[in-house]
């Protein structure tokens, strides 16, 4: 799961807007102002909560007050520091976005208007976006003279591909919604003022299935997806047996046998 936890300090909670929809909790970024610009405190409380979720929630909806989603880190916060210094920030940023990728729930980002730099890295530990016609993509740490900490330059590849993300670092290149979706920033575009009603539409579908197959999807998937065939064809029958081997498999399977639930059908 990436880096190995160290003692941080806790993370200010009023920067973070809670609530909880029956099994889905939606985590609200709390700095409009600034654009929801993100600064230790508010990557600290992020921590926070997803390391103590409560036990009943199965999908968490991360959103952004005001306008924007996030305009990433906040420069008006950064200081100088040494390397060592350095170096331990982006692994505290990185411990933080690993325990929203490792999540035992999925996670799903509503996103709108700015979704920059560190906001984009944030974005991209989520294992489902959904954009607003006025949400735009940038890395602008290029013309910063910076460079992305916060995992960006491991998980937007995996998205955009390796070339795009380049260019976006090297000219400033900004995409908008449209452009973006078709590329994999997003996998859903919906209507202006919409994704947090997609979001949380979605996020009560995903929060109907078995626990097991959502474990399976999060965690199985990705290493499968990353393994050499044979590894993955036996990691997807060993995942497979352990999944229909469970008893609420058992008891929708039978459900659906003794048609109870709905075919699949288009929508």
């Amino acid at each position: 799961m990436g880096n190995a936890d160290t003692a941080t300090p806790a993370g200010d909670p009023s920067l973070l807007q809670i609530e909880q929809q029956g099994a889905v909790l939606t985590i609200g970024l709390n700095r409009p102002a600034k654009r929801n610009a993100l600064n230790d405190g508010i990557i600290l409380a992020i921590g926070d909560c997803f390391t103590s979720l409560p036990d009943d929630v199965r999908c968490v909806v991360i959103h952004g007050l005001g306008d924007n989603f996030s305009s990433g880190l906040d420069l008006s916060e950064l200081r100088e520091r040494d390397a060592t210094e350095g170096l331990q920030h982006s692994q505290m940023w990185h411990r933080v976005f690993d325990r929203i990728q490792y999540c035992r729930v999925p996670v799903i980002a509503a996103l709108k208007g700015a979704v920059i730099g560190g906001g984009l890295e944030l974005a991209c530990a989520a294992h489902i976006r959904v954009a607003e016609p006025s949400a735009y993509f940038a890395l602008p740490e290029g013309q910063r003279g910076i460079f992305v900490g916060g995992g960006g330059s491991v998980r937007l590849p995996r998205l955009i591909g390796v070339a795009r993300m380049m260019d976006m670092m090297l000219t400033g290149r900004v995409y908008s919604a449209t452009e973006g979706s078709s590329y994999g920033f997003a996998q859903y575009l919906v209507d202006a003022g919409a994704s947090m009603t997609k979001a949380l539409e979605l996020a009560a579908k995903i929060a109907g299935n078995a626990p097991l197959t959502n474990f399976a999807v999060l965690q199985a998937l990705p290493m499968i997806a990353e393994a050499n065939p044979q590894t993955g064809l036996l990691m997807e029958s060993l995942m497979a047996t352990v999944a229909q081997s469970d008893k609420e498999a058992k008891s929708r399977i039978r459900a659906f046998l003794d048609h109870k639930t709905a075919k699949v059908k288009p929508t």
